[in-house]
């Protein structure tokens, strides 16, 4: 759904759409007693240094890039980068370039010239887990992964990671094989692919 400020919204799936409420552009999801207001946009060069803070919050040394690393994957040709953003005050990390806003999460992905898509990394802070941000994110990279006329996608979750592997295999994911020390830090790889 788009509003009339171009604000792409999307419901995440399994929740009521009774459960969500449009504001000035903001998409409200009620999750117990928490309210988590964001919104999706393309990612700007005044976020680096926020994505780089979230990707260290999200993963243990050894998995969570380098900024050299996180760097070259934003300005590689072919990706694009979708961050979810909060209003104000609201949970997540400052935008350091914008104060009114907190960024809770951020997807990159990345289409081949073969047709295949790959998210390189899916990053949501703690405090904007489990309320539909994820999901939203990973909707919108296979949109435009469709768009670009990718017919597969695929990513690498740790081994140990059980919670990405059950958040993929929600959405369709399914593991294809492992690489032995995928991780600086030794740690396995799943690769899980889908087809769009």
């Amino acid at each position: 759904m788009i509003n009339q400020f171009g604000t792409i919204f999307f419901c995440p799936s399994g929740l009521a759409a009774s459960k969500f409420v449009l504001g000035a552009a903001r998409l409200s999801v009620l999750r117990l007693e928490c309210l988590v207001d964001f919104a999706l946009r393309d990612f700007q060069s005044v976020d680096f240094e926020t994505l780089w803070r979230i990707d260290q919050k999200c993963f243990p040394p050894g998995i969570a890039y380098t900024k050299a690393e996180l760097k070259a994957y934003v300005s590689a040709a072919r990706v694009f980068t979708v961050v979810a953003e909060g209003g104000p005050g609201g949970a997540g990390i400052a935008d350091s370039g914008r104060e009114s806003v907190t960024i809770l999460g951020f997807i990159i992905a990345q289409a081949n010239r073969r047709g295949i898509g790959h998210i390189i990394t899916i990053d949501v802070l703690p405090e904007g887990r489990r309320s539909g941000i994820g999901s939203s994110l990973l909707g919108a990279a296979e949109q435009r992964l469709r768009n670009l006329h990718c017919d597969r996608i695929y990513l690498e979750t740790a081994v140990d990671n059980m919670a990405a592997q059950k958040f993929y295999e929600r959405h369709g994911y399914a593991v294809t094989k492992t690489i032995p020390g995928y991780y600086s830090n030794g740690v396995d790889a799943f690769v899980l692919m889908k087809d769009l």
